[in-house]
C-alpha cells in the first residue's frame, strides 16, 4: 500500500501546505540518478548547494506521509469499502473526497479541495 505521497503530489502539496508539516523529502541520489524517498528532518544545506551546482534543482522535495496528511485535515476520517476516502469536517459541511485504492491519493485529494474553498 502507498503509505506517502509520489513526487507529483508532493510539488503540489509543497504549494499548498507549509513545509514544515511534511515528515520525509524525496532526495536526488546521484549515483542512480533518480529521487528515492527518506525519513528525512530537512536536507542538509551542503547537499543541497552542490545539487545545485550540478543544475539539479528539485534535490530536495517535502514529502509528507499519511500521519502528516491526516493532521493537515480539520477532523479528519478515512472511510475504507475495499476502496478509501478521506472525509473532512469544516464549517458544519462534509468534504469528501472520491474513492480510492489507497489513503494518501484520498487524503491529497481532501487537501485539494479545502484550499479550493480556503479552507488550508
Amino acid at each position: 500500500m502507498k503509505s506517502f505521497t509520489d513526487i507529483k503530489q508532493s510539488k503540489k502539496l509543497a504549494e499548498i501546505l507549509p513545509i514544515t508539516s511534511a515528515d520525509m523529502w524525496w532526495l536526488y541520489i546521484t549515483a542512480q540518478g533518480k529521487h528515492i524517498a527518506m525519513m528525512h528532518e530537512e536536507p542538509d544545506p551542503n547537499y543541497l548547494a552542490r545539487m545545485e551546482r550540478y543544475g539539479i534543482t528539485d534535490a530536495a522535495i517535502p514529502c509528507w506521509s499519511l500521519a502528516a496528511l491526516l493532521d493537515n485535515i480539520p477532523q479528519a476520517k478515512l472511510d475504507n469499502l475495499k476502496l478509501w476516502r478521506c472525509c473532512a469536517y469544516y464549517a458544519l459541511d462534509w468534504h469528501n473526497s472520491d474513492w480510492y485504492e489507497n489513503p494518501v491519493d484520498a487524503c491529497f485529494e481532501t487537501i485539494l479541495k479545502l484550499h479550493e474553498h480556503n479552507i488550508l
